[in-house]
């Protein structure tokens, strides 16, 4: 603590702070370059944060299933669907459902008490793989152990097998967890006559109801089975529901133009977001006059006028930055190159989309939907090439052309401010400074401390000598009485 002004009666204290608010003057404006710099870093990491979402949708982009989507509409919703992947040919499928897989189930014959402690023992079942294998499954049992906890135990264990106690029965029901015949020769679930299942459930082996495997006919001709109730053929997967009571359901595949129609316009959707941002950050006012606020001058203002001071201080923080204009004109570039499908399509303004004649939009696309559509119909083919033919030369798709631009773009803003991840200062431009700045402002305040200390201790030495004086004076008096 420092007291002052006790000779003089001076206000010290407001006189040094008066005195180094002139003195931290530059230190203030080093505060104010470092605030700037961080407001340009997290603005050029929120571009390169809506380049990486378009950049992860590109990868939808890429695939055959999005400019080649199936439709599958069933003739017996109740009995039979199915879904098509895009290498499905168009056309009908007829499909008769004469029998749905089942799994195999066996029911207790006794009421059992799951709440009886068993011994230590060992429960020991089979089940059967795909190729009709026996697979021998040992459940452990603690002294102690109920009934119930054997349930458990059997149903949580990797073995195709669940077993659970029914309260209105009281009977304890085991069934497959997979439908099919495995075991042609007998039943799904085998155990011995003197076992825990037959002794402490009451089950019978020989009461085993089978599991069964799904039977159907593919376009009346071709018989065919299936352990589940599913199967795919020809990149079409049918599921069954239900029989189809003797006849057969037909089911149409044709291409999903509408589900193709709306990815594209869905990327479309985001890249024009994209421009939107980094155009609009080349476009906003900078008012210079609008510095970052400085603590005390916070202290003074209330937070609407902080929030409004901060907006106008912000703005046009990254205009210019050659990073994001270059990265705008390369995009923008990216969409006007020709590209050798193999067909008659070649450039994006064959399938209605271009980009906007106004300067002010910064290259953003513009969709004739009815073209699209068209386009989509008539030769998806040619648009998934035109989009996402993935080739080094004159047949690379626009997207794979895109995202080299992206790429180049994502990386020089990088190199300028980083990312989130960036474990250093020293990895990024605006880092470098940003350390260089710190640096200073430390240098600049052990100095000011120092300063501070000289003012005080001129002061000090000013209030001993005045208080020397003070008393010589008073000495001087006395002795004239």
């Amino acid at each position: 603590m420092r007291i002052g002004g006790l000779a003089t009666g001076m206000n010290v204290d407001e006189m040094i702070e008066k005195m180094m608010t002139a003195e931290r003057m530059p230190l203030d404006r080093m505060q104010q370059d470092r605030t700037t710099l961080e407001w340009k870093r997290d603005g050029f990491r929120d571009i390169n944060k809506t380049l990486l979402e378009l950049k992860n949708m590109m990868l939808d982009m890429k695939l055959s299933k999005t400019y080649q989507s199936k439709l599958v509409a069933s003739s017996m919703e109740g009995a039979v669907t199915a879904s098509a992947t895009s290498g499905a040919v168009d056309g009908a499928y007829k499909i008769k459902v004469n029998e749905l897989a089942t799994s195999a189930m066996n029911v207790g014959t006794e009421k059992v008490d799951v709440d009886k402690v068993l011994e230590q023992q060992t429960v020991s079942f089979t089940t059967f793989d795909k190729d009709g294998n026996a697979i021998d499954h040992d459940i452990e049992v603690k002294d102690g152990e109920t009934i119930k906890d054997v349930l458990g135990k059997i149903s949580s264990a990797d073995n195709n097998v669940r077993a659970f106690y029914d309260q209105e029965t009281g009977k304890v029901i085991m069934e497959t967890t997979r439908t099919g015949n495995y075991n042609t020769s007998g039943e799904e679930i085998v155990f011995s006559n003197n076992s825990f299942f037959t002794n402490e459930l009451g089950m019978v082996q020989d009461n085993e109801i089978g599991g069964t495997d799904a039977s159907f006919v593919y376009n009346e001709g071709l018989e065919l089975t299936s352990k589940a109730n599913n199967y795919t053929l020809n990149n079409i997967t049918f599921n069954f529901h239900g029989t189809t009571n003797g006849e057969s359901a037909t089911l149409n595949v044709v291409n999903d133009t509408e589900a193709s129609f709306e990815k594209i316009m869905a990327f479309v959707d985001k890249y024009n977001e994209v421009v939107e941002a980094m155009n609009s950050s080349q476009r906003e006012e900078k008012y210079r006059d609008f510095k970052p606020l400085t603590e005390s001058q916070k202290k003074e203002m209330s937070e609407r006028e902080i929030e409004l001071w901060e907006e106008k201080a912000k703005s046009g923080q990254l205009r210019g930055e050659t990073s994001i204009s270059n990265g705008l004109f390369s995009m923008r570039n990216s969409w006007y190159s020709t590209v050798d499908t193999g067909g008659e399509l070649s450039s994006l303004t064959q399938i209605g989309i271009k980009t906007s004649a106004s300067y002010m939009d910064g290259g953003k696309l513009i969709v004739d939907e009815d073209k699209l559509r068209s386009s989509l119909n008539e030769d998806q083919e040619g648009v998934k090439n035109l989009f996402s033919n993935n080739s080094e030369d004159d047949s690379r798709g626009l997207i794979n052309r895109l995202e080299d631009s992206l790429t180049s773009t994502m990386d020089s803003i990088k190199d300028r401010a980083g990312n989130s991840t960036s474990p250093s200062l020293d990895n990024y431009t605006l880092g470098k400074r940003m350390k260089e700045l710190n640096n200073r402002i430390s240098d600049f305040e052990n100095r000011l401390i120092k300063v501070e200390n000289r003012y005080w201790n001129q002061f000090t030495a000013m209030e001993k000598a005045i208080q020397k004086m003070n008393q010589q004076s008073e000495y001087m008096m006395s002795q004239f009485g």
